[in-house]
């Protein structure tokens, strides 16, 4: 198998179980910030167990500057996976997902906004496009305020995505796993003041999906993702992470019977073909193109998530 070829595998298993994580947080029965919480404990042991095994602290590259950097980007990663989890209980997780995957259109913009990069007219046409796409997915009236909600919880989410990915850019010479590690670290004592533990008294069988979470979905899929990025041109890595809200949806559908309409699927390939394009724009600073910092579930690119 040629490194290519086991890259695309490592991506698309690590985007497959990107997909099932909905189903986690849904099963686990715990409150989104209780998911979070746990979720960046157990992924904290599974990910400093792996790091340390693989003598990754040695010659860490870590400065003051760089773990303020990684901190910072943590805060935007860890209340971003609570919004998208809110976002699951207010609308679908189908729907949720979709919305979430316009990261790469929000980068753009804030990288304009922020960077004081051009915009260029082939941008703009998909940034339409992509805006487009999403009214049609939403399929909601202006009447139906949960998925409103839903949707506009997704959107933050994203937004804060694009804020980590900004900040984690801006850390050079350190591993990313040591970068997710310190991320998932800063989450701990960060949720610690939201998490209602007393809830968690009757969790009972919620507590393996709990765990599934941190050691499943934070540490053996940012291994693989990791791992792959490496091997993989910047392009396909883009086209493989929509295998992610695909799965999401099937899973969606399989387990819960949620399903999007006719019309909100006709904006599905208006979201994908846009953020396809986007990501092949070239900018010497514009961070869709790149690697996206410790997803929530997985970015439309990678940076040190």
């Amino acid at each position: 198998m040629t490194s290519e070829n086991k890259g695309t595998a490592q991506l698309t298993a690590a985007m497959v179980l990107s997909g099932t994580l909905g189903i986690f947080v849904v099963e686990s029965g715990a409150s989104a910030f209780n998911v979070v919480f746990f979720r960046v404990l157990f992924g904290a042991l599974a990910l400093g167990a792996y790091a340390f095994a693989r003598g990754y602290f040695r010659d860490h590259g870590l400065t003051p500057k760089k773990l303020g950097l990684a901190a910072l980007g943590g805060a935007f990663i860890v209340f971003n996976w609570v919004f998208l989890f809110k976002a699951y209980e207010a609308t679908s997780i189908s729907l949720a997902t979709v919305v979430y995957h316009t990261q790469p259109f929000l980068l753009v913009l804030m990288s304009a906004l922020i960077f004081r990069e051009r915009l260029t007219r082939h941008q703009l046409m998909w940034l339409a496009t992509a805006f487009a796409g999403l009214v049609l997915v939403s399929g909601v009236r202006p009447g139906d305020l949960g998925s409103l909600a839903g949707i506009g919880l997704a959107l933050l989410a994203a937004l804060l995505y694009g804020l980590s990915t900004l900040v984690t850019k801006r850390i050079t010479g350190v591993r990313p796993h040591l970068i997710a590690l310190v991320q998932v670290l800063v989450g701990i004592p960060l949720l610690l003041p939201f998490a209602d533990f007393g809830a968690m008294s009757g969790t009972g069988a919620g507590w393996g999906w709990l765990v599934g979470l941190g050691v499943i979905h934070t540490g053996l899929m940012y291994v693989l993702m990791y791992a792959a990025y490496a091997k993989l041109p910047t392009a396909k890595i883009a086209v493989l992470a929509f295998t992610y809200p695909a799965v999401a949806m099937v899973a969606d559908w399989a387990v819960y019977g949620h399903h999007i309409g006719l019309v909100q699927a006709l904006g599905v390939p208006l979201i994908v073909l846009a953020s396809l394009k986007v990501n092949r724009v070239k900018s010497p600073r514009t961070v869709a193109s790149s690697p996206a910092p410790l997803p929530a579930p997985a970015p439309a690119a990678p940076t040190a998530r």
